[in-house]
């Protein structure tokens, strides 16, 4: 394409279609974009698809070619001032990392679980929201959970992620060391000064109330917009019953404030954790019960194709098969299978049948759970029990049955319990 031809064809864009190109050339992800234009993530591949189009850039019939990389590509070479350094830097490396880490916002290895992201932009919205995003570990809810902090961002929120694994076990000696922590925390990261002394007094009013009253006037009651506070990895504190019964508690009181007191809509609170809360909160105590529930399940086939084309890979129909009876739709086992299998060109064979072994790709995930369950012999016995059962599914402990299927080990049919995949099944297997 010359010169005169891209000017000519940047200048028939519609006023839409420029506001979605400049945040496509500014690194925004589809959700972001969506957020700030208040429409569906749907709607900006279409935008992104016709502008493309109107480049010249678009398939041929049953072709499914996506040509955001030749657009960026083109405005490298014409209007390179459009293009922002991130997405310069993203295109001189875009060599898949070690799976197991949260994807960046652009990365191309991020995998949309449509409607989930719109669903979640659309809740924000609300004054008060509470979303509740579960998942067994290495699913997507902390690269999710960033999606939607971007997306509250172009919303023109504050937006604040506290990782609850990160207090230290000094802060868990009790439920107002913890708060403290948390209002500590939560200080800095809104650039307000800790100023704790000034509304705390446990013995008067107790952690919670002492706790409320800061978070509302010192930290709420300054912000000119909303607040998304996203609280990750919660699942930590049920280890610690009274201080989980405390904080998820205030939480719920929090989220039912804003029903009546304005500066509690400001307000947007964003949990995620992996298993169910086995804590002993009432039903109008507990957050887990309100708000939107979002659930992370497995990759369908088709999104794994997609990550297949993401690492240039040519796997055949029967190939992916294999693969996801070994792993399921398990976000983290297919995108390591995949950059094995890209990175150190691992035949696929060889894959497959070292996977449950010790010598395997997998070895450090199954060493994991292989030591959670040694470290709780019930979970072992139970897991064991069902993988005897097979061909037919177990019925477990109900307790059992929702940590084993937390954990990603086990999938629900009713009542009835299966082994979630080959590479457990496997590894898990009793000896005979």
């Amino acid at each position: 394409m010359k010169a005169a031809e891209f000017k000519a064809n940047l200048e028939e864009l519609t006023p839409k279609q420029r506001k979605v190109l400049n945040a496509f050339l500014a690194g925004q992800s589809d959700i972001a974009i969506a957020a700030y234009l208040g429409v569906e993530s749907s709607t900006i591949r279409r935008h992104l698809t016709n502008i493309c189009k109107a480049f010249g850039l678009n398939n041929e019939a049953g072709e499914h070619y996506s040509y955001r990389e030749d657009l960026t590509d083109l405005f490298i070479q014409y209007r390179p001032e459009l293009v922002q350094p991130t997405v310069l830097n993203s295109k001189a490396s875009l060599e898949p990392e070690f799976p197991g880490s949260p994807l960046a916002l652009a990365s191309p290895f991020y995998i949309s679980r449509s409607p989930i992201e719109a669903r979640c932009q659309q809740a924000i919205r609300k004054p008060g929201a509470l979303l509740r995003i579960r998942g067994p570990q290495c699913t997507g809810k902390t690269s999710l959970l960033h999606r939607i902090m971007a997306a509250a961002q172009w919303m023109g929120y504050y937006t604040v992620r506290l990782n609850i694994r990160q207090a230290e076990s000094a802060c868990l000696a009790s439920l107002d060391s913890f708060l403290q922590w948390f209002c500590t925390h939560l200080s800095l990261k809104l650039n307000r000064p800790v100023q704790l002394e000034s509304y705390w007094d446990q013995a008067r009013f107790g952690s919670l109330v002492s706790c409320t009253t800061y978070v509302q006037a010192h930290l709420l009651g300054h912000l000119d917009q909303g607040l998304l506070l996203a609280l990750d990895d919660v699942d930590w504190l049920f280890e610690f019953p009274e201080i989980a019964q405390g904080f998820f508690t205030l939480l719920r009181s929090w989220h039912e404030d804003a029903k009546n007191l304005d500066v509690w809509q400001h307000l947007r609170l964003l949990v995620a954790h992996s298993t169910e809360a086995y804590i002993p909160l009432s039903v109008h105590q507990s957050p887990f019960n309100v708000g939107l529930p979002i659930r992370l399940s497995d990759l369908m086939r088709s999104q794994i194709e997609t990550l297949v084309r993401c690492y240039r890979l040519d796997l055949t129909a029967i190939e992916i098969n294999q693969l996801m009876a070994l792993v399921g739709g398990h976000p983290y086992l297919i995108q390591l299978a995949l950059y094995h299998l890209h990175r150190d060109a691992i035949p696929f064979d060889t894959l497959l049948t070292t996977a449950p072994t010790q010598g395997g790709i997998y070895s450090p995930h199954l060493r994991r759970y292989w030591q959670t369950l040694n470290n709780h012999p019930p979970l072992l016995d139970a897991l064991q029990q069902v993988i005897a059962a097979e061909p037919a599914a177990a019925r477990l402990d109900p307790i059992l049955t929702y940590k084993l299927e937390s954990m990603g080990l086990v999938h629900l049919k009713g009542n009835q319990v299966q082994v979630s995949c080959d590479l457990y099944r496997d590894y898990f297997r009793p000896p005979t």
